[in-house]
């Protein structure tokens, strides 16, 4: 069998610093830390994270007083930031940076008197920050169909903004709807979509034209390891969603002569590893890598931390660069 992975595939830049994050305060302040909803979309990497000390909670109410508290990467509400301070929590945020630069985006084109148009999933947990973000009108649209549903002050005074765990072909559909429609709508450049989702989803399209079944490792509650799975199969190509290879059914593979496999931006590597060494229990294994968009971006970790750092390290020490 020809195991063959994607390139790109698995962390993205986000979700290392989100993890960071987390590791850097246990180290710091040292456990219990508390981290609002799931730090990244993945069981893996939770549990881990509880392991060591770390509590997951859905509500600031459930932290106690003065607690060390961490946002998600996904982001959160104004009014969750507001109570957290309200309550005294030390909060440190790991909201991806990509997706603070949608809420700036958002508040920008808001303050300039737009209705803003977000194209997203419903119930996401980024698109709750991100509604929570922006002042004035924010209308959620998810399908081109629901473009034509939306009601607007002013059609020459609308903007729109996305998502970022969706791709510029994910969006395409919406954002022309949503131009033939106001024609005068104007949105972010097409290099403000999260770069590792455009990657990752590349990646797949790539893979597919060499593999016979893709495999895709990542969380259910994953929408971008979701997608991943969904763009091998709109190219003609089955593919499964798993979260780990105790999920493998033997008969997806069984007389596969190309094995693709890939990774969600929130799933570790060494996931893809096991699943490979599973493999090799079903019959020998030749593992190869695509060639595919090398990624080195790093994100710059919050002041909460890298203060708290310098008091124990020494002064030349320096933060992770920032793309």
């Amino acid at each position: 069998m020809k195991v063959i992975l994607a390139q790109p595939r698995g962390f993205c830049a986000g979700v290392e610093r989100a993890i960071e994050i987390v590791e850097m305060a246990l180290d710091k302040f040292g456990p219990p830390i508390y981290v609002r909803h799931e730090i990244v979309h993945n069981p893996h990497v939770v549990k881990r994270l509880a392991d060591k000390g770390v509590i997951f909670v859905e509500e600031t109410d459930e932290v106690p007083a003065e607690a060390v508290t961490i946002f998600s990467a996904h982001g959160v509400a104004e009014e969750v930031e507001k109570h957290a301070k309200k309550r005294g929590l030390q909060v440190i945020d790991a909201t991806c940076p990509l997706v603070s630069k949608v809420h700036t985006e958002g508040q920008r084109y808001a303050k300039s008197g737009r209705e803003i148009i977000l194209i997203g999933h419903e119930g996401h947990p980024e698109i709750e920050g991100t509604l929570g973000r922006i002042p004035g009108v924010v209308h959620l649209v998810s399908e081109p169909e629901d473009v034509a549903k939306v009601q607007v002050k002013d059609p020459d005074m609308l903007a729109y903004i996305t998502q970022t765990t969706l791709s510029v072909d994910d969006t395409k559909q919406v954002i022309d709807a949503l131009k033939a429609r106001f024609p005068n709508i104007v949105g972010p450049a097409t290099k403000d979509i999260c770069y590792a989702t455009q990657n990752r989803q590349g990646a797949v399209r790539e893979l597919v034209k060499h593999v016979d079944v893709v495999l895709v490792i990542g969380a259910h509650n994953s929408s971008n390891s979701r997608r991943l799975q969904e763009c091998a199969v709109e190219e003609g190509v089955p593919a499964y969603l798993i979260e780990d290879a105790s999920h493998l059914n033997v008969e997806w593979v069984k007389g596969k002569a190309r094995v693709g496999i890939t990774a969600g931006a929130s799933a570790p590597e060494d996931l893809v590893q096991e699943l490979i060494e599973h493999l090799k229990q079903i019959e020998p294994v030749e593992v190869s890598v695509l060639s595919g968009v090398e990624e080195n971006v790093h994100f710059r970790l919050p002041l909460a931390l890298t203060k708290a750092e310098a008091r124990v390290k020494k002064p030349e020490t320096s933060d992770t660069a920032v793309a």
